[in-house]
Formats: structure tokens, sequence, C-alpha cells
């Protein structure tokens, strides 16, 4: 089951309306252990097997298109490389010509994935989903840092984990703001927030407290 919430977008339409569209809500990132090891339940390979799979399988797609081609997995999608040109040594050159630019000043940025419809199809017969009791904030500016922690506080109580872009779904704080507030919290034990996992992954929890704000 996953939750989804009606999101206003930023910009107006052509008629000067904001439009409404429905947004899932990411509650965290699957690992690949956790991937095979669901496989490996379900199947006769090993984790070990599998994961040796998946490591040939991403060489050899980033050797084809590092090669010039697109790479095609039924069921799964097409993989195609992006190109792009590195900012010129003077940064001022207006008369910077494009057409004249060499291998040397052009770099692979990045990797474009386009879905097959069998695995979109497959992804929707398993999504069931239900409105989010979490309301979505487009400002803060009415919020008091006090306000925006009992918010957060709530949210895990009813949820048990949140991300920054959750934080700033629910106070309205910009990404960065999120993350420099929510270090502060972290840093108050009297708060009762507390992380767990590193980098990317890392997310917040609630600890027990006896007395929390």
């Amino acid at each position: 089951m996953a939750d989804y919430e009606m999101q206003e977008s930023n910009l107006p339409n052509e008629e000067g309306k904001r439009t409404v569209y429905p947004r899932m809500i990411l509650w965290g990132q699957t690992e690949t252990k956790e991937i095979v090891e669901n496989i490996s339940k379900n199947s006769t390979f090993t984790t070990g097997e599998i994961t040796g799979m998946i490591e040939m399988m991403t060489r050899e797609v980033a050797y084809r298109m590092a090669m010039g081609y697109s790479v095609k997995i039924d069921g799964l999608g097409i993989f195609t490389p992006s190109l792009a040109l590195r900012k010129p040594a003077n940064e001022n050159d207006e008369e910077d010509d494009v057409r004249k630019r060499n291998a040397a000043s052009i770099y692979l940025n990045n990797i474009n994935f386009r879905a097959d419809k069998e695995f979109i199809r497959q992804t929707a017969v398993n999504c069931k989903l239900k409105r989010s009791k979490t309301k979505f904030k487009q400002s803060s500016q009415k919020l008091l840092p006090e306000e925006r922690l009992k918010r957060a506080q709530e949210y895990l109580r009813e949820n048990g984990i949140m991300s920054v872009s959750d934080y700033c779904r629910i106070t309205g704080l910009l990404h960065n703001s999120a993350a420099i507030e929510l270090r502060k919290w972290r840093e108050m034990p009297e708060t009762g927030i507390d992380t767990k996992g590193r980098g990317t992954h890392k997310v917040y929890i609630l600890k027990n407290q006896q007395n929390p704000l």
C-alpha cells in the first residue's frame, strides 16, 4: 500500500490557475541487498549468484553504452547515454563556437531511462493507493520553529521514519533549510529526534523520550 497526496503546482497554467496533481509519497529507498535477498527466498538462486548477475549486467550495459549504443532490457526499459559540453576555459569568452569543440570538451554526463510498458503495467498492478493523512504545506512563514518541531514529532509518531523531503512537505521549508533544522533537532536530545542510516540513505526517527516537547 502506497500513500499519495494532492499537491499544488508552483507555476500557474495558461488560465492563470495553479493545477493540482497527485504525488506518491516515498518513504525511503530499497537497497540492492534487500532485493537480492527477496529474490533468493523466492527462487533457487543464491544471493551470491544474483548479486554476481546484477554486477555483470551493470558492467555490460555500461560497456555497450560507452560504445555508442542504447541498451534495451526486455520488460524493464531502454537506457540511452547523454552527452554535454564542458564549460570553456574562459567563461567570459562570448565568441566560443560550440561547433568547433573537440572530444576533449565533451563528456558523458547522464544516462536517460525510458521504462518499458510492461514494467509500468506490472508496477501499476501492484500499486494500491490510499490518501495520506499528512497535508502538504506550501509555506512555513506562518509556522514558528516550535510548531515545525511539533509537526515533525507527530509525523514520526505516525509514520516511524522521516526524510528531509518529508520535513519539507509538512513544514514548507526549502530542502537546504529543512536539512539544517533537522540537524539542529537531532543535536537537541530533548526533541527525541534521532537518525539512522548514512549519506543519501539517512532518515530521521523518534526515540522514546520521557519528556518530549
